[in-house]
């Protein structure tokens, strides 16, 4: 297991986000554009095995079972033919047995979803602004501060810049990398071309 913190390379503040259309757990198929009822969505590039990932299922849950304005969506872009565990099949088994409770949770089977964002690392939050209907990245970086699985997180940053944006403030918060095993490209790098 290699741990990778989340990069600058990655798309910018007030950059509009990425498109995509992914199937989803729930046997439909989601784009971001149908997310425009919601004020911001959290986009976060995760899988079903890492352990940096698991340690975050339970504060992503929270998340979107806390705040209507706010859709959580995980994307799972991990090779899933060199790891098994990333499977789609695994990834509706957690969501059918209450482990994973996002508002999605969308298969990237081609990961060009992953690199057009620059995610590099699982988990890779990017938090989305909607700006009359065109998401704009409004911050990118940690759930919180616990930067091990086995550490306990004192502060829940994402938490509270998802509540100063859902009032309307503008965040300024400095880019705080998230940490967690890299993607599993399926061409064996380590980071996205």
């Amino acid at each position: 297991m290699t741990a990778l913190d989340s990069e600058r390379e990655a798309i910018e503040r007030g950059e509009v986000a990425p498109a995509f259309e992914l199937p989803g757990t729930d046997g439909e198929t989601h784009a971001l554009a149908d997310l425009d009822d919601h004020e911001a969505v959290l986009v976060v590039f995760t899988c079903n095995h890492c352990p940096y990932a698991k340690a975050k299922f339970d504060p992503l849950n929270e998340l979107a079972a806390d705040y209507d304005d706010l859709a959580v969506v995980g994307i799972n872009s991990n090779d899933s033919e060199e790891y098994p565990d990333d499977s789609f099949e695994k990834m509706v088994e957690l969501v059918e047995d209450g482990t994973i409770a996002y508002d999605a949770y969308l298969r990237d089977e081609s990961q060009e979803v992953a690199r057009a964002y620059g995610a590099v690392c699982t988990p890779d939050p990017f938090l989305l602004e909607n700006d009359d209907g065109e998401f704009r990245l409004a911050y990118h970086g940690r759930i919180d501060d616990a930067m091990s699985p086995d550490e306990e997180p004192e502060t829940f940053e994402m938490r509270d810049i998802v509540e100063d944006l859902l009032a309307g403030e503008e965040i300024t918060r400095e880019f705080r990398p998230s940490r967690g095993c890299n993607i599993k490209w399926k061409d064996g790098s380590v980071r996205p071309e």
